[in-house]
């Protein structure tokens, strides 16, 4: 079984957004990211080529609003209930309605996770605008996916440091579950050291494929860190079987590939498997 921590349903004003120009850039080769409407069946495509039995799907909420609203994530879920997992996100700037739409999301819509991207808001996690849906997160026993490393959008990346954001919030709300999107790299080596120290801390690999991965994650992977690297896509970005390209390659055991394509995302994200 392999669960993708990280993926999108697209919508039109999400692929047209002028700040994703370097993905269309570099994905071109492959199709590209057309801007466009997708019927849900061209994910559950991508899904089965690459062999993924489920997806975790976001919505996508910024300053500049909705690029893919909870409603249009819980619409796509409910295509295909047995194969996506919708992930909330919400408006950070009004602090108490996010928090009432983070419950709604997770009460009524049945989301699993909350992502808020601090490079969305050029804003670092440890902002004071994060603090009340991270708490609700709390409330809620769900867990926050964040991305860290440089952004590939065209948009400032120091916001997805490891140290000290990452660590902080992990001091800050130690009972909260962390997942950290897209490895870390250049400060891969942070993102290791911070999941390391801190119980609820993740890695995912969404935004590279397995070829890709540095060595440092693959040496924690295969040793102390097989309990905290989940794999992600980052769907339409890169496909699922694109992503795992490679794979074999790593020199995985039966043991640490199982935790590494789904028993981890299962665990960090409470999925009934």
């Amino acid at each position: 079984m392999i669960i993708d921590a990280w993926a999108q349903h697209p919508t039109e004003r999400h692929l047209s957004h002028p700040m994703f120009d370097s993905l269309r850039r570099w994905t071109r080769a492959d199709g590209g990211l057309a801007a466009r409407d997708w019927p849900v069946g061209l994910t559950l495509q991508a899904m089965d080529e690459g062999g993924v039995s489920r997806s975790l799907i976001c919505a996508w909420v910024g300053p500049r609003g909705e690029l893919i609203s909870n409603d249009e994530v819980a619409g796509f879920v409910g295509e295909a209930p047995d194969r996506l997992v919708g992930i909330g996100s919400v408006d950070i700037s009004r602090p108490r309605s996010a928090v009432r739409e983070l419950r709604r999301c997770v009460q009524q819509l049945g989301f699993k996770g909350l992502r808020v991207l601090p490079w969305l808001w050029e804003l670092p996690p440890t902002d004071r605008r994060f603090y009340p849906v991270l708490s609700e997160c709390c409330e809620l026993g769900i867990p926050y996916c964040t991305q860290v490393g440089h952004t590939g959008p065209l948009m400032p990346s120091e916001v997805g440091r490891p140290i000290p954001y990452i660590d902080q919030l992990a001091i800050d709300f130690p009972e909260l579950v962390i997942v950290c999107g897209h490895i870390g790299y250049p400060w891969t080596e942070e993102m290791i050291a911070v999941a390391t120290k801190h119980p609820n801390v993740y890695i995912d690999t969404s935004a590279y494929t397995a070829r890709r991965y540095p060595a440092e994650l693959v040496a924690y992977l295969k040793a102390h860190g097989r309990g905290k690297v989940l794999f992600g896509s980052n769907w339409p970005m890169i496909p699922p079987r694109k992503a795992l390209d490679g794979l074999e390659e790593l020199g995985l055991d039966e043991q640490t590939r199982e935790a590494f394509l789904s028993g981890n995302a299962s665990r960090a994200y409470g999925l009934t498997v």
